[in-house]
């Protein structure tokens, strides 16, 4: 690890003006990387396996469900969320999605 010179914070690999240096996230100071220093801290960025992001094809609502009726399908089931549309002091709205069709409509209270 290098530190600053100027305030003492680590330095990270940045890119000034096309070129590759280390720079103070805290002052800004910024040093070059030469030779010397590339030779002495191997500057790269290993992930292991375990932090891979994986991606799936298939999309999942993780939205709680009701029982409620679809004005549109008749269907029985629906999601629902709440959202404060109106003022601080007066409750939220709840909205519902239709899990057959999609279908949202709202309830005010």
């Amino acid at each position: 690890m290098i530190f600053c010179k100027k305030c003492g914070n680590l330095m990270y690999p940045s890119e000034e003006k096309g070129e590759r240096v280390l720079k103070c996230r805290k002052c800004g100071e910024i040093e070059k990387i030469d030779e010397k220093i590339e030779k002495k801290y191997k500057l790269e960025e290993n992930i292991r396996q375990s932090q891979k992001t994986i991606f799936v094809d298939q999309e999942y609502d993780t939205k709680p469900k009701t029982r409620e009726i679809c004005p549109k399908c008749e269907n029985k089931e629906a999601y629902y969320w709440f959202v404060q549309t109106r003022a601080e002091d007066e409750p939220a709205t709840k909205f519902y999605r239709c899990t057959k069709c999609g279908y949202t409509w709202r309830e005010y209270d």
